[in-house]
């Protein structure tokens, strides 16, 4: 996932994680990462990346959605909603927002 200012405008991602929610359910994925990461300004081309992996587990449980529910941070008052196709969604993880998209990998303990 990726986030830029719109044109023009000069904005600041909060220190935290992106919150990500699979389907009306609400299944929150939790840190992949062991500290927040540091706020961001945006503006220009700037863009900032999190990776989200939506089943850690390694057995074959989980609840098919296909949508998930996005906001830059706990706070923000405009979440986003994206189609996934469907997708098997067990103890999810999501990163903190980075300004490369190889410095966002969830990490150890997936199975994709």
């Amino acid at each position: 996932m990726s986030a830029r200012a719109k044109p023009g405008i000069t904005c600041t991602l909060p220190s935290g994680l992106p919150s990500v929610s699979f389907g009306s359910k609400g299944i929150e994925a939790t840190s992949a990462e062991q500290a927040v990461g540091p706020a961001i300004t945006l503006s220009g081309s700037k863009t900032v990346y999190a990776r989200i992996n939506p089943k850690t587990t390694k057995n074959n449980d989980g609840v098919e959605f296909t949508f998930l529910i996005a906001d830059i941070g706990t706070s923000d008052p405009n979440p986003v909603s994206v189609s996934t196709g469907s997708v098997t969604v067990d103890k999810p993880i999501v990163t903190n927002w980075h300004t490369a998209p190889t410095d966002a990998v969830p990490g150890d303990g997936t199975d994709n």
